[in-house]
């Protein structure tokens, strides 16, 4: 690799680095405010909630990287245009190829780490992560139940916590029934602790009392025991399952969906979409740092400043996002607009490649000929 290659790949690789991390980190935030409510309603511990929120990295850094990858082209290129260097190096003899060489090697990178986000990594981490936020949501053994504060686990039940030790232990309990709205009762326990059971959960009470009153009389009635299991029982989410959403299934699943009885009609087109998107998404790195390259290195170079160049590489990509988002929608309602998601993908890479080509000193050349 020569002294050039290996220059510019060295600050394509830094600017990736920084652009990736920043915009990862400001995605992080703004979706990780979701989850706060768990931390608030559901006692979730720091260390869950930063498991819970990494596991979601592989989604945004599929989106993030091809958008970094552009910027940091541009910003790199345009620099050294500005500093002449570019101006040196061809005067050196450099062709288009080998002043966009460097470009292409690092979207070639990308291109294979997009696969393998798109192809393992992503349906991996999303289902890790819906099975956790399922898991936290109806799992009933990993509800931090809030201490001193009365946390309704269930239609009709509530439950206060005194205390809460280390060990899962629960001090100074109470369990309020109301799921007979006639037949109310109150459960009282020193101490005790929640278990899973195989179709629903269970408070184990031990020194407690359980406290009725008689409808009809209107007279109270206490019940002392040494050990009290109270059956909580799972809500209809836990018992009719988890669907999974379209980016939990891989490749293969994507393109079967025959074999899987529970998915509606109407979803066939959304989930094979997914499909040929984990395809053509990471070919868009490379058809953004094509169309950057396009823009800055294909023309001749001026003392002029570079923005009109950036500002048209700029909007041609916005343009391409919105009409690829435009266009996975409608192909979602009609399939048979697949081969418009693929053109679209590939046409940048295509006119890219052919504008590499063709070096600016043989277009002067050409429109001299033809001017004689």
């Amino acid at each position: 690799m020569s002294g050039f290659n290996k220059y510019v790949l060295g600050q394509l690789l830094v600017g990736m680095i920084l652009v990736t991390a920043g915009l990862t980190c400001v995605i992080w935030l703004t979706q990780s405010l979701k989850f706060v409510e768990m931390i608030v309603n559901r006692g979730l511990t720091a260390g869950s909630f930063v498991y819970l929120t990494m596991l979601l990295l592989p989604n945004f850094l599929s989106i993030v990287l091809p958008i970094a990858l552009f910027t940091v082209v541009v910003f790199v290129y345009s620099k050294m245009i500005s500093d002449r260097e570019l101006v040196v190096m061809r005067a050196a003899g450099l062709s288009q190829v080998s002043l966009a060489k460097p470009a292409i090697i690092m979207a070639m990178m990308i291109v294979a780490v997009g696969y393998l986000l798109n192809l393992y990594l992503l349906p991996q981490s999303y289902r890790m992560f819906r099975d956790l936020q399922w898991d936290i949501r109806y799992s009933y053994t990993n509800i931090l139940l809030q201490e001193g504060a009365f946390n309704e686990v269930s239609n009709g039940i509530t439950v206060y916590v005194r205390e809460r030790s280390g060990d899962g232990q629960l001090h100074g309990i109470m369990v309020h029934d109301n799921r007979k709205e006639k037949k109310p009762y109150t459960l009282l326990a020193e101490r005790g602790a929640m278990v899973e059971g195989e179709n629903n959960s269970r408070v184990v009470m031990f020194n407690g009392n359980r406290q009725e009153v008689d409808p009809d009389t209107n007279q109270l009635s206490i019940l002392y025991f040494d050990r009290y299991i109270f059956e909580i029982e799972a809500s209809k989410a836990v018992d009719d399952g988890r669907f999974r959403e379209a980016r939990e299934r891989s490749v293969y699943e994507l393109f079967n969906l025959q074999d899987d009885p529970e998915l509606d009609a109407k979803d066939i087109g959304k989930f094979t979409v997914e499909g040929h998107k984990r395809i053509l998404t990471p070919l868009a790195s490379l058809g953004y740092t094509l169309i950057g390259l396009l823009f800055l290195i294909s023309g001749s170079f001026t003392r002029r400043a570079q923005s009109r160049r950036v500002f048209g590489a700029a909007i041609t990509v916005v343009c391409l996002q919105a009409a690829m988002l435009t266009l996975e929608n409608a192909t979602a309602r009609n399939l048979s607009m697949l081969p418009l998601l693929y053109t679209l993908v590939l046409l940048p890479v295509a006119v890219g490649f052919i504008a590499m080509l063709r070096s600016p000193r043989n277009r002067v050349s050409q429109r001299l000929q033809a001017a004689s």
